[in-house]
């Protein structure tokens, strides 16, 4: 047996692998401290407690015995061995355990699962110490302090977020982009690996558009705007751990159309309905310069009505009627009338019919009218106006006369005389002779672009010598060229005034030929047209209006050219500048406008800051579609067959023809029914409308009026007391100017028939009608018939009725309705003679026998008296036939009716009338 130092025990430990193992356990002084390295670098996973080491965690101490052999182990003392680490630190989330104290050997792992998010590293001291006995571990040795750095791992728990809930961006058509707009998402990872967007990807298919890693969308292709007007994607994100977006995230991307500079919300059609006033032509109009620096604007809006009339809406009542609604004076005379009864020399002449528009003639270089004698005095008398619309062309370089007055035979003389020659226009007046033969002016040079434009110009010349002004469309033009020439020498010769060519007196022949449009050529002597009146004739009834808004009227300027159918507009203020466009308005103020298109064009020149053109605005072009007035029906009524005595007809007053004459006009138009939504058709209402007359003619049916026996009057005071002017010829009566239906009617009611000689005359018919804008409206023809109730002296009545009193019964009648007989003087009990007294009559006397002819007359008138009444005449007549004598000569009356077999028709009240008539032929 082994004899050990006192201090060392032997320990045997038997076992199968190692049947005999020493432990020695050593016991002495604690010497030393334990050891361990300076600093130690750790990582730990995230949820995780476990902490893995660089170097491993190991403590050493001296006082612990050296290792054997392998038969046998060396325990150590409790002075050499670790009992553990302790942490320094501030709530350090980890923890130090001894697994082996023998060894040293230890780990660090956390108290709780960590969090990446919320601390990345930990850094802390650690100390070991042994396990040294003593009284309160004095012997207890500490090792140095020790720096650990632990780095918490990240897992990938987070998915990642799009910073925004959506996405939208605005493009130009036609354009590729290399970035339209970004999408970003986050990861709340702590690592690079896991909190970094490593893709993005557009889940939509079938889009023009791609997306890169950092999130850009450009769009693959060239968009369209009428293709697509708007694309919807659907993006989403992947971290690099490649854990997707929680929620993908919506893209909106709008397509804007290709930005050209101009106007946008232009109408091209605008309907103007007649009668509304003005209507806004640009109500949602606006300017777009594409964000360009705009430092002035100027607009030009023009509204084209060269096609519409002699250049654009206007009253197409005849010029005469114009010139008196514009103030002129009277003693104007009209060469170029609408065709009539009492102003027929335009016949023939192609024209518009002045239905829709003017009345305007054409002149086409072989057609010229002469002007009947005492139209126009053959000499004009100083100061006087003439005045003339005109459209022509180029024409060829020979003289094309307008209006002239030359010698009517023998010789070729131009007294006077209009004409164009080589786009010039010219005026000739020679003075008439004087006692003093010198040089005076005589010829009158304009040369005006007007006159060669093919388009409607006012030309108006006042003259009064030797100075002549020229209006041409309200403006004033100065000759540019005055010529002279001798006076004319005297002569008893004729002038004959024609229009479109020159009479040559000298070859009977018309030469120097107008090629062109010729209306409302007038001559007024005596006295010059003032500016106001040719303005007045010169001005339109339509054209473009504009009211300023109060906030804008100082930032733009607008205006107008003189018959307002164009304007200006200039300005800096985009904004104002549209305000002011959008308040721009189309006006006519005709009642009964001409329907049709009227071009509208809008031309626009914008300056930048350099005052150069910058950017072309197009010219924006519509139109403006008059729609068709609803046209009135005027209505004559009133009384259309009456009798009178002849005795009225014979009188100073004659007989009134229209006492109870009504002037009615009606506009038919279709009003859609409430109470029936569902029906597709509305009703037809008809409403009595008020406007102008300028024309009532009565004209007499049958033959013309004899001026020696019968005529038409009425009383001129009255006529020109209401500004209307009446001329009369054997085929009637006119009546013109414009005026309310209410005067037309009141001086119709006046106009009288009277006749001088109404022994042959039994009946006589007129026809009257009304019409309205030169005849664009015309009335129904009102057909009045009258006749005449023929009377014989009252002495021979009543000898007649002493002779045979025992032959007249008298017989009381009840009321009888005459209508349309308005007889004078007439009044209840009548006495009509029987059919028997008749009968007895005949048999015993002519005498009697001419009475019963003079009653049958007067019943012949009743019965078709009664007829009226039955189609619907109400006007009520009391018959009185007791101091009537009919005197009438058989033969005479025999020759009248001629054995007609109307006769018989007129005498079939009863049947003892026709024996009569029978009687009568008998004796012719």
């Amino acid at each position: 047996m082994f004899t050990f130092p006192k201090q060392v025990e032997l320990l045997i430990n038997k076992s199968a692998s190692k049947p005999y193992v020493f432990l020695m356990k050593m016991h002495g002084i604690n010497k030393h401290k334990p050891w361990i390295e300076t600093t130690y670098h750790g990582i730990v996973t995230e949820n995780d407690d476990k902490v893995l080491l660089d170097p491993p965690l190991i403590a050493l101490d001296k006082d612990a015995p050296l290792r054997y052999a392998e038969s046998f182990e060396v325990t150590f003392t409790k002075e050499g061995e670790i009992c553990g680490f302790r942490i320094h630190g501030q709530n350090v989330p980890f923890e130090a355990v001894v697994l082996d104290k023998s060894t040293g050997e230890g780990v660090i792992r956390a108290k709780d699962k960590l969090d990446c998010e919320l601390q990345k590293e930990h850094t802390f001291t650690i100390q070991a110490y042994d396990c040294g006995e003593g009284p309160d571990g004095a012997n207890m040795k500490k090792s140095h302090k020790a720096t650990v750095h632990i780095q918490v791992n990240d897992i990938n728990e987070y998915s990642p977020v799009f910073k925004e809930k959506s996405y939208k961006a605005t493009v130009i058509e036609g354009k590729k982009y290399d970035s339209i707009l970004k999408v970003e998402a986050v990861d709340a990872d702590c690592s690079f690996q896991f909190s970094q967007i490593c893709s993005y990807e557009i889940v939509t298919p079938d889009v023009p558009f791609t997306v890169d890693k950092d999130g850009f969308i450009k769009n693959t292709e060239k968009l369209n705007y009428s293709k697509e007007r708007m694309y919807k994607l659907t993006v989403t994100a992947y971290d690099c751990g490649k854990n997707r977006a929680s929620e993908d995230v919506l893209v909106k991307i709008n397509i804007k159309p290709t930005c050209k500079p101009g106007w946008q919300g232009f109408n091209k059609r605008i309907e103007y309905e007649p009668g509304t006033g003005s209507l806004a032509l640009f109500p949602s109009m606006h300017l777009e310069t594409c964000e360009e620096p705009i430092t002035s604007i100027q607009a030009n809006i023009e509204l084209e009505t060269n096609h519409i009339g002699k250049g654009c809406d206007r009253d197409t009542y005849s010029e005469k009627s114009l010139h008196k609604l514009c103030g002129a004076s009277a003693g104007t005379v009209e060469l170029l009338p609408a065709p009539s009864s009492s102003a027929n020399w335009t016949v023939g002449l192609p024209t518009d019919n002045g239905h829709d528009s003017d009345q305007v003639f054409e002149f086409n270089g072989t057609q010229a009218i002469k002007v009947p004698e005492g139209v126009v005095s053959t000499s004009l008398k100083e100061p006087f106006t003439i005045s003339v619309w005109m459209r022509h062309g180029p024409g060829a370089r020979e003289k094309e006369t307008i209006l002239c007055n030359s010698d009517k035979t023998e010789m070729n003389r131009h007294h006077y005389s209009l004409y164009v020659h080589n786009c010039h226009l010219i005026l000739l007046l020679r003075q008439d002779p004087a006692e003093t033969e010198n040089y005076k002016p005589a010829e009158f040079h304009w040369k005006l672009d007007q006159v060669c434009d093919k388009e409607w110009h006012h030309y108006v010349l006042n003259v009064e010598f030797p100075s002549v002004a020229l209006f041409v469309d309200g403006a004033t033009f100065e000759p540019f060229l005055v010529t002279e020439d001798y006076p004319l020498h005297s002569s008893k010769i004729d002038m004959q005034l024609t229009i479109g060519a020159c009479w040559q007196g000298g070859n009977a022949r018309m030469s120097q030929f107008f090629r062109g449009n010729l209306a409302g050529l007038m001559i007024r002597s005596g006295k010059l047209e003032n500016k106001k009146v040719i303005d007045c004739l010169y001005t339109c009834k339509e054209g473009l209006d504009v009211q300023l808004p109060e906030e804008v009227a100082s930032a733009v300027k607008v205006a107008f050219n003189p018959n307002q159918s164009s304007l200006t507009v200039e300005g800096d203020d985009i904004e104002a500048f549209d305000k002011v466009m959008q308040h721009i308005s189309y006006l006519n103020s005709r009642q009964f406008p001409t329907p049709g298109i009227r071009h509208l064009r809008v031309s626009t020149t914008v300056k930048c800051f350099n005052e150069e053109t910058c950017i072309l605005i197009p010219e924006a072009a519509g139109y403006v579609m008059v729609l068709q007035p609803e046209e009135p029906k005027i209505s004559l009524s009133g009384i259309d067959h009456f009798a009178r005595g002849a005795a009225e007809f014979e009188s100073p007053e004659g007989v009134t023809l229209f006492p109870e004459l009504r002037i009615v006009s009606t506009i038919t138009r279709e009003v859609e029914a409430e109470t029936e939504p569902e029906a597709t058709e509305g009703t037809v209402v008809s409403e009595e409308i008020m406007h102008n007359l300028d024309t009532c003619e009565v004209t007499a049916l049958g033959d013309e009026l004899d001026g020696e026996h019968e005529t038409l009057e009425v009383d001129q005071a009255q006529v020109q007391q209401r500004g209307l002017e009446m001329t009369s010829s054997n085929l009637g009566l006119v009546l013109t100017g414009v005026n309310t239906m209410a005067n037309y009617e009141q001086v119709l009611h006046l106009i009288r028939y009277k006749n001088w000689h109404t022994e042959a005359l039994f009946d006589r018919k007129f026809k009257l009608f009304c019409s309205e804008l030169n005849g664009r409206y015309i009335s129904n023809d009102f057909k009045v018939e009258v006749s005449v109730i023929h009377t014989a002296n009252p002495m021979d009545h009543a000898n007649n009725a002493m002779v045979q009193p025992n032959f007249i019964n008298p017989v009381h009648h009840a009321s009888v309705d005459l209508s349309g007989h308005n007889l004078v003087n007439a009044h209840q009990a009548s006495v009509v003679p029987s059919a028997a007294t008749i009968v007895i009559v005949v048999c015993v006397s002519f005498l009697v026998f001419m009475i019963i002819l003079g009653v049958f007359r007067i019943r012949s008138a009743h019965q078709r008296t009664m007829r009226d009444t039955e189609g619907g005449k109400e006007n009520e007549m009391d018959w009185d036939d007791s101091a009537l004598t009919i005197t009438v000569n058989p033969m005479e009356f025999c020759h009248t009716t001629q054995c007609h077999k109307s006769f018989e028709e007129e005498c079939n009240w009863h049947a003892d009338c026709i024996n009569v008539h029978q009687s009568c032929c008998q004796i012719i």
